[in-house]
């Protein structure tokens, strides 16, 4: 089962995708794509650790994460990818358009052959106002373009906003 979840900050999106992970019965192994660059990022990662249980495994692959999902999907596991928009933001801050593009290619070419229960989180971006900068809007436009693609591959799409899931796609939590 593949599963889309998105929000906006602080949506609780990432809660939403743990409890789903937990409630699978399967060995779950969390994949983080956030880079530690600052306080505020050390602060965010705390978090999420702290509320994750000691038993899931955890790997953090900011750039290769289609090569880390075909490894680690098994029938038997959980794989709970937090977060897409992350790990465009740290494509894109490469400013390679080529590597961008070989691994968006490649995770959209893996994610249905994937064996196993896939929950993948991302930051809903588009729903304001168009942003001033160019690398924001190549972001904002990026993530969109994404998002589509991805939703289009899973059998499960939900929008979490305050809280509180909102089906978009699939069979309900």
């Amino acid at each position: 089962m593949l599963n889309l979840i998105l929000g906006g900050a602080r949506s609780g999106k990432s809660r939403l995708a743990e409890q789903l992970a937990s409630s699978s019965g399967l060995a779950v192994t969390y994949i983080a794509t956030s880079q530690p660059l600052d306080g505020e990022m050390n602060e965010r990662i705390r978090l999420h650790r702290d509320r994750r249980p000691a038993e899931w495994r955890l790997i953090e692959e900011p750039l290769a994460l289609a090569a880390v999902l075909r490894a680690e999907a098994a029938a038997d596991r959980c794989l709970l990818v937090d977060c897409l928009t992350l790990w465009l933001t740290n494509l894109l801050m490469l400013d390679d358009p080529q590597r961008l593009e070989a691994e968006r290619d490649a995770l959209l070419d893996c994610l249905q052959t994937l064996p196993g229960t896939l929950v993948l989180v991302s930051n809903e971006t588009g729903l304001g106002v168009v942003p001033m900068g160019e690398l924001t809007r190549r972001y904002v436009d990026q993530a969109g373009w994404l998002h589509q693609a991805v939703a289009e591959r899973c059998q499960r799409v939900v929008l979490t906003v305050a809280g509180l899931p909102l089906m978009l796609k699939g069979p309900t939590l």
